[in-house]
């Protein structure tokens, strides 16, 4: 078999701005060097059935114009053919069919250990590569680099989440937003950050088991403090996989959650906007406060914007050296762009050995980054029930006396990361 044979593309997992990007820019690559492209509708869910009629041909005037737009010019879907070898064997088999020899994926960490599957499978006959694609921004990149979409999905939910910060002032209400991370809180944190929300919490500050009332009693101290300082609005932005470390038995009330093709459970179908909302009024009714609190979730909303002109070219770069990459020979690898370079990562360097799944990046909740994001957040901190002016002025607010306050509150301190501590270098001359 040549290996100059058709180059096919497929999207998986959930759509993220700059996919089109991706496309377009492998199949103009591609068809400039002689080689046909094939597109293939909805990810791998026709071709792990053997079917290969939902494929479609790609040239240069189909794409030309497409990396300007949100969505999937060639579909999406979340089915997984890692879980039968059978479906990774039909995979292979309708390729070769239509007769492919190299194959780019696009997808986040699930589609990324399924083209890991299939490049095993195929046993040299189909050289893949993978394009990493995610708005959670968790996969196992340099810390400095973002997977693509990331960037757009934030600048998107910082927008949204500025009005909200007026419609809350104006108003006089809490939102809690709820923002997409499956695994990871790095949008979440982004936005919250960038935005300036009144607080930002993810699922890596409480670790892999925490009781629903730890983070209820983080949202009504930050409501109390608040209070304090006279405003009774505010905006919390929440990574939606903060539910995943919620003890299970706090959570029963939600029976059996629906879960996709890769077991990963439907967050959508869980309104955690709603729980924390019903839970905060209660625990703010046992004070004798009542506060109007909105739920509202975002993320649908970003995942096909237009892509921002950095994911734009981010993601044109990567869609060239993806094909560039297969049309030389290669193969088993992800693409990366760092520092302005091309750096293909191996497959066999993505997997978590404990899980042997692709690994997944979380946020360094003991970096500078996040240790500034904490101090910019209204909520209560260790510093609070060392000053006995503040702490009184939050019992007062909360009707209760200091060492009440203190008995039902200070136990959140225990998961505050350490102190920043930026110190000059030694013997650097002193600013003048």
């Amino acid at each position: 078999m040549s290996d100059r044979k058709n180059l096919a593309i497929l999207v998986g997992g959930g759509p993220a701005p700059g996919i089109n990007s991706v496309i377009g820019a492998a199949t103009i690559r591609s068809n400039l060097d002689g080689v046909d492209v094939l597109g293939v509708r909805d990810g791998f869910e026709h071709l792990m059935q053997g079917d290969i009629e939902h494929v479609r041909p790609l040239t240069i005037d189909d794409v030309s114009r497409i990396h300007f737009r949100g969505g999937s010019h060639i579909g999406i879907s979340r089915a997984n053919p890692t879980v039968d070898r059978q479906y990774l064997e039909n995979v292979v088999t309708s390729l070769l069919r239509l007769d492919v020899s190299q194959l780019i994926t696009i997808g986040g960490d699930d589609t990324a250990f399924s083209a890991m599957r299939l490049e095993q499978v195929s046993a040299g006959r189909i050289r893949v590569v993978h394009v990493p694609k995610t708005i959670d921004n968790d996969l196992d990149l340099p810390a400095q680099v973002d997977t693509f979409g990331f960037q757009t999905a934030r600048h998107y939910g910082v927008e949204i989440v500025k009005n909200l910060m007026v419609d809350a002032k104006t108003t006089l209400h809490w939102y809690f937003v709820i923002a997409m991370g499956r695994k990871a809180g790095h949008l979440a944190l982004g936005i919250g950050k960038a935005a300036g929300a009144t607080l930002t919490l993810i699922p890596e500050e409480f670790g892999e088991r925490v009781k629903l009332k730890v983070i209820v009693d983080t949202l009504v101290g930050a409501i109390i403090k608040r209070l304090s300082y006279g405003r009774r609005d505010g905006v919390a932005v929440i990574a939606e996989g903060v539910i995943l470390g919620i003890d299970p038995a706090d959570l029963v009330s939600l029976g059996d959650v629906e879960r996709d093709a890769h077991g990963n459970p439907r967050l959508s179908e869980v309104d955690l906007g709603e729980i924390l909302k019903r839970a905060v009024n209660a625990r703010l009714r046992e004070f004798g406060l009542k506060e109007t609190v909105v739920a509202k979730d975002i993320g649908y909303e970003l995942r096909c914007a237009d892509p921002i002109p950095s994911d734009m070219e981010y993601t044109r770069d990567l869609g060239y050296c993806a094909a560039k990459y297969l049309l030389s020979g290669g193969n088993a690898v992800m693409i990366s762009m760092q520092g302005g370079q091309f750096v293909p990562i191996p497959f066999a360097e993505l997997l978590d050995p404990t899980t042997g799944r692709a690994r997944i990046r979380l946020v360094d909740v003991g970096s500078t980054r996040y240790a500034i994001a904490r101090r910019y957040m209204i909520r209560l901190r260790r510093d609070d029930f060392d000053d006995p002016h503040e702490l009184a002025k939050f019992a007062a607010t909360a009707h209760v006396s200091v060492e009440e306050f203190r008995r039902q509150f200070e136990n959140l301190v225990a998961l505050e990361p350490p102190p920043l501590r930026i110190e000059p270098l030694r013997g650097a001359a002193p600013p003048h």
